[in-house]
């Protein structure tokens, strides 16, 4: 009689679902957060602060399935690459836990949910997701044609952000731009912290960063970007008229870039991942501060 767990699945198979959940990076869930946070807060200023309770849990779920997806996809892309890079040499498609074929299912499978997601939505928000699917897509095998790909992994990161406005309001003004581009710089700032980390093993490989190309200016050029990000939240909170709950997050923010900074200043893998770790809290502070914003505004909740 075959042995099971106390879930009722075998041993083997047990294994096998945890190395798809691996595979989806399920047991790291700061990309999840990364990209969840500017989602909500497009939600949130979209519906000034009453966002649709269907449309919350559509992105949310949203969230989940395509980040997934995208590691999927990333680690199959990178399945000749990962084994040589210290990092990621452990992932189950470079270790072999994973065959190529079974992520194929699972990237196939996961992307049958986010379609079914999208069908949800109004058809202003569909057509957009048509682009973040190719973004999604595109993502993975950029890195090996330009320098920029963490300009890519912003945009595809950040196109919920227009898909939430058209989805809430049935379209996409000019602040969703500005939210979308703020959460483009944001993603340049903390996936060049994450690059950071393996740059020597990217150069020895031919994979581009941002890391590499900032090279010696690294710190400089990411505090530059940082001093921009902090502008495009200032300019976020004029047009959606965001008050002093929300000042006071993005001035929280500030703070933690300068200890990202700090984090980062050896560039050792260990500060630089530390650095890419924490950047999830801004996203968490910049939404904690719309979020009090308007349940402490009685103009806005009248």
């Amino acid at each position: 009689m075959q042995r099971t767990t106390g879930n009722g699945f075998s041993p083997g198979l047990a294994s096998q679902l945890r190395n798809y959940a691996k595979l989806m990076r399920l047991d790291k869930p700061v990309g999840i957060w990364l990209l969840l946070w500017p989602t909500l807060w497009a939600l949130w200023i979209s519906s000034a602060g009453r966002p649709d309770q269907g449309l919350f849990i559509i992105f949310v779920a949203g969230v989940v399935v395509m980040r997934s997806a995208g590691c999927v996809l990333n680690d199959f892309a990178d399945r000749r690459i990962d084994p040589y890079v210290e990092r990621t040499r452990d992932r189950p498609l470079a270790s072999g836990a994973v065959a190529p074929l079974e992520a194929l299912t699972l990237f196939a499978a996961l992307g049958l949910i986010a379609i079914g997601l999208a069908t949800m939505l109004n058809q202003p928000a569909r057509r957009l997701a048509v682009v973040g699917a190719i973004l999604t897509l595109l993502y993975p095998f950029i890195k090996r044609f330009v320098s920029v790909p963490q300009f890519v992994l912003g945009l595809a990161f950040g196109w919920a952000i227009p898909m939430a406005f058209a989805a809430q309001t049935g379209a996409v003004p000019e602040l969703a731009w500005l939210v979308f581009g703020a959460a483009v710089i944001w993603a340049v700032i903390y996936d060049t912290f994450y690059a950071m980390v393996d740059r020597d093993d990217d150069r020895k490989i031919g994979v581009k960063s941002t890391a590499i190309l900032f090279g010696d200016a690294d710190l400089f050029v990411i505090g530059g970007l940082q001093a921009l990000l902090l502008v495009a939240l200032v300019l976020i909170g004029q047009r959606a008229q965001l008050g002093a709950w929300y000042l006071a997050a993005v001035a929280c923010s500030g703070i933690l870039m300068v200890w990202h900074q700090w984090l980062a200043r050896h560039r050792s893998a260990a500060g630089c991942f530390a650095a890419f770790l924490q950047n999830h809290f801004i996203g968490l502070i910049v939404f904690i501060g719309i979020v009090l914003h308007y349940t402490f505004n009685p103009a806005v909740v009248a």
